[in-house]
């Protein structure tokens, strides 16, 4: 027996493949959060970033990336707000010759979709609290992110306005 013999069940098999396949292509497409979003007139969140691993400042900025466009998709104008304490604020500096040169890869695609989100209209924060205990100048910071005084308040704040917290830890 010839492993790819042509018979009438390699013959349903392919026709139930090719039938299958787009169906199934299809229904990924399908797939929304319009549970979570029915009656939703305002989708606002601010991420309270903690994290001094530059490989996770760039996961979770894609992260923030995909959510923002699967709610464009869905319908809604989110409003998102990114806030970096504590250490944090030295991945988030135009001045990376301290880490090492895979590193440096991730801080520059991270500074990539931090320009591209914030062209997006992500607001960022950077607090300045962390720049004073992390010995980095605010003027360092990348273009798109505004120094505050202090990211606890931007939290406390923008969670009175009716932002969800995220937090990316």
């Amino acid at each position: 027996m010839e492993l790819f013999a042509y018979n009438k069940y390699n013959f349903i098999f392919m026709s139930l493949f090719l039938i299958v396949l787009p169906i199934t292509v299809l229904a990924e497409d399908r797939i929304d959060d319009g549970d979570a979003l029915k009656g939703v007139k305002e989708t606002k969140a601010i991420y309270d970033f903690r994290t001094n691993k530059p490989a996770k400042l760039t996961f979770f900025l894609e992260v923030i990336e995909k959510t923002f466009g699967d709610l464009v998709r869905q319908g809604q104008n989110p409003e998102f707000v990114v806030a970096f304490r504590g250490a944090t604020v030295r991945l988030i500096t135009s001045e990376n010759w301290s880490f090492s040169e895979e590193e440096q890869k991730g801080l520059e695609k991270s500074a990539t979709l931090i320009k591209n989100l914030h062209g997006r209209g992500v607001k960022f924060e950077a607090c300045s609290i962390a720049a004073g205990l992390f010995k980095v100048d605010r003027d360092s910071y990348l273009p798109e992110i505004k120094p505050v005084g202090n990211t606890f308040v931007s939290l406390i704040g923008y969670q009175a306005k009716g932002y969800g917290i995220v937090p990316v830890n």
